[in-house]
């Protein structure tokens, strides 16, 4: 017996299933990658090297003020990140110290500072009022421990989060997640099917539409356009109370309803697990006039295993089979829901 002919043929044949694997892997990546590129609208990131976190506005010490406030507030003091305006302090309970100022002897930012005092956020973030206090708790806890990441490696208040996660105490966590629960989810986004939609400009994670010579409108296309009422209002001034429009394809919010309700035969309906109403159950998440940004960033972190934290394994087999167009007509259909469900559903 030629053991030296074997040995080759046995270093070949590992070679051949390396070559395979790493083939497999390099498909694998690219088609996670695809996904992302085609919901890009969702992450509404300029393309380029990841950018590091804008600097607070220098003072420049006008008063402003927004109608219906009686407080004043300079655009600088408006963003300070330890410390941000609370334009409307009968909106809301009072806040905890972590809520309204952070900590910044552990470089924590003010949870207001991006999720507003109301919890209602903005695309680039997430709404956080009236979630569970232990589904709350868990994601900051995933955050810390590396189990909740983005599938868009460019996302960089994803890494913010996980570096104030890592930074808070267990204490602190409880205090936002039951300051948070506290505060009923009220209407924010108004969803408007359209075939065109005002021309927009990326920037903090948002659609900003443009004004002077550079606006007009385009086609939308397979694709949602969260943006802002008043930019100013809400991108310089951080208006609680100034919403967004959500710009959806044409018949994608009957789709998605479709999809949520009956799975459309390639997943688990949506109300199986989240409620008849898509309002929670228990510890799991309302759905109901949620970001259509966020959400369609959330069901694409599933599904690309970014997300992986104690309960990532129950929406695993959820997201699998779902495609770019079935994650925007869903979040189409989801964020066009009141914030309070019908009555006669409890």
């Amino acid at each position: 017996m030629n053991t030296s002919r074997l040995v080759t043929r046995g270093a070949l044949a590992a070679v051949q299933v390396c070559i395979v694997a790493v083939a497999a892997g390099l498909a694998g990546a690219a088609v996670a990658q695809a996904l992302v590129d085609d919901l890009a609208w969702a992450y509404a990131i300029t393309p380029g090297p990841a950018a590091p976190a804008a600097p607070p506005l220098p003072d420049d010490g006008v008063q402003r003020t927004l109608a219906g406030a009686e407080r004043t507030f300079t655009r600088a003091q408006a963003q300070n990140r330890f410390g941000p305006a609370d334009w409307f302090p009968n909106d809301h309970p009072a806040m905890p110290p972590i809520v309204a100022a952070g900590r910044q002897a552990g470089g924590i930012w003010a949870c207001s500072l991006c999720h507003y005092p109301n919890g209602r956020g903005r695309p680039e973030n997430a709404g956080v009022a009236g979630l569970p206090v232990p589904y709350f708790v868990q994601q900051l806890q995933d955050f810390r421990d590396g189990l909740r990441q983005s599938a868009q490696p460019l996302k960089a208040n994803t890494v913010l989060m996980a570096g104030f996660a890592h930074a808070m105490t267990d204490d602190e966590m409880r205090q936002a997640a039951g300051y948070f629960a506290k505060i009923a989810w009220t209407p924010w986004i108004n969803v408007v099917e359209a075939d065109t939609v005002p021309k927009t400009r990326i920037a903090g994670g948002m659609h900003l539409k443009l004004d002077g010579p550079g606006a007009g409108t385009e086609p939308l296309g397979n694709r949602i356009v969260e943006a802002p009422l008043d930019a100013e209002q809400t991108e310089q001034l951080r208006n609680p109370r100034s919403g967004f429009t959500a710009y959806v394809p044409k018949g994608s919010v009957a789709r998605g309803q479709k999809l949520a309700t009956t799975g459309g035969g390639k997943t688990t309906a949506c109300t199986v697990c989240h409620g008849q109403d898509l309002a929670g159950l228990a510890v799991i998440p309302p759905l109901r006039g949620r970001s259509p940004s966020y959400i369609a960033r959330q069901l694409v972190d599933f599904k690309q295993g970014a997300r992986h934290g104690l309960w990532a394994p129950l929406m695993s087999p959820v997201v699998a089979n779902l495609t770019a167009d079935d994650i925007t007509v869903l979040a189409a259909y989801l964020a066009s829901l009141p914030a309070a469900p019908p009555a006669a559903s409890h």
